[in-house]
């Protein structure tokens, strides 16, 4: 493995239990497990399904929000650390 994939892994590791680490610069936060990376895909295949079938119709709008807010609300709460504004290395 080389020293920059070790070093990315190493950024990125969280305790057992949370799925999302923090970005290191900025307000967000990135998966870095494969149960955080599954609910981003997942997420995102759910939300090309669901403007597929609704031709962004109001059902659209009625399913979406649901969807993007409960997975929001699960990144939020399986995120080792809260959620902040972080200046890299000085947070």
């Amino acid at each position: 493995m080389s020293a920059w994939r070790r070093h990315l892994r190493d950024w990125y590791r969280v305790r057992p239990g949370y799925w999302f680490a923090q970005k290191r610069y900025g307000f967000g936060v990135v998966p870095a497990t494969w149960q955080g990376w599954a609910l981003m895909i997942t997420t995102a295949l759910v939300a090309g399904g669901i403007a597929k079938l609704t031709q962004r119709s109001a059902l659209y709008q009625l399913l979406f929000v649901p969807l993007f807010a409960g997975a929001l609300w699960l990144c939020w709460s399986k995120t080792d650390g809260g959620w902040r504004w972080r200046w890299g290395d000085r947070d």
